[in-house]
């Protein structure tokens, strides 16, 4: 059976790759498959599983925010043509079915999320949030979106990205494959460095207070403390109420630095600063990766610089 878009329930129960039409093999030479991914960070993932075999394009651009994306003519006639699109799920891209629908998309679907490990809005704690199994979050209240922040959730990723250019694509099934394990294990390293550079810092400096609130994976993963005057979700910036008990909290907490996000103005964050007297610590990477020159690039240059960053400045 054909189907049209993502569908409701797609979004929601967030499936595995989907098909949505009988792809035809590939001949040998044939073009690139054609490959829209809503954000810089899946776009990136699907170069690295894709290789040569695809070409990805993002929907929303290196350095830019998908929660404020707007569509252009040019990007429903690019979701036409694809063959694959690759969105986030879990809530973050509210925009992705009502633009595949509008661009007639009929090509093969992945929910990159189906499977992760997501975790709550609103849990006690960032770095002790609760997980709840991929599926059934949204029938019991509001989770956080930002799961690629877990390298342990990436790796899921890279499967599911996977199995959709094969679906796709199934004369490049093996090739697809052999790509994401290779990736995968450049992960796995990721992941050593991280918790290396983490082990030498005692948990009560693991302290930081960032732009908005997107870091909850990380921080549970990692075992770092996260604060942020803007929910994961919220298209606004705090209250006056909100911000004082924010400060106060900082405050008694100690908090070590605080950072600007590539994605964020960072006017609330200068107030708290000037405010707590704690110090910015300088520019991370949340929900879009830098331009290829800057220091984040790749989801690896990614996470290695916030990475950084952040162990430098609680040290």
């Amino acid at each position: 059976m054909a189907h049209s878009g993502f569908s409701r329930r797609a979004l929601l129960a967030l499936p595995m790759a989907l098909p949505m039409t009988c792809a035809a093999t590939r001949a040998g030479a044939a073009e690139p498959l054609s490959v829209v991914a809503s954000t810089s960070i899946l776009a990136d993932f699907a170069r690295q599983v894709g290789g040569a075999r695809v070409r990805v394009t993002a929907l929303v651009a290196p350095d830019q925010d998908a929660h404020g994306f707007q569509p252009r003519p040019s990007d429903v006639r690019l979701i036409a043509a694809a063959r694959v699109m690759v969105i986030n799920g879990l809530g973050f891209e509210d925009w992705a079915e009502r633009l595949a629908q509008s661009a007639g998309f009929r090509g093969t679907a992945v929910v990159a999320t189906r499977g992760v490990r997501v975790l709550r809005l609103g849990a006690p704690g960032h770095g002790h949030a609760h997980a709840a199994p991929a599926g059934h979050a949204h029938a019991h209240g509001g989770i956080d979106p930002h799961a690629w922040q877990d390298v342990v959730n990436v790796k899921r990723y890279v499967a599911n990205i996977s199995d959709g250019l094969s679906a796709a694509d199934p004369a490049g099934a093996a090739a697809y494959a052999n790509a994401a394990a290779a990736y995968t294990a450049r992960l796995d390293a990721l992941e050593v460095e991280i918790l290396a550079a983490w082990a030498a810092i005692p948990r009560n400096r693991r302290k930081i207070i960032t732009s908005h609130d997107a870091f909850m994976y990380y921080g549970d993963a990692y075992g770092v403390d996260f604060k942020a005057p803007q929910s994961a979700m919220a298209a606004s910036d705090p209250t006056p109420r909100e911000m004082a008990a924010l400060i106060a909290q900082i405050r008694a907490e100690n908090a070590q630095a605080l950072f600007l996000e590539n994605i964020s103005s960072g006017q609330v964050l200068t107030q708290i600063a000037r405010e707590t007297g704690v110090r910015i610590g300088g520019r991370v990477y949340s929900d879009a990766l830098s331009d290829p020159t800057g220091p984040a690039g790749t989801y690896l240059d990614m996470m290695r610089h916030n990475t950084r960053l952040f162990t430098q400045a609680v040290r």
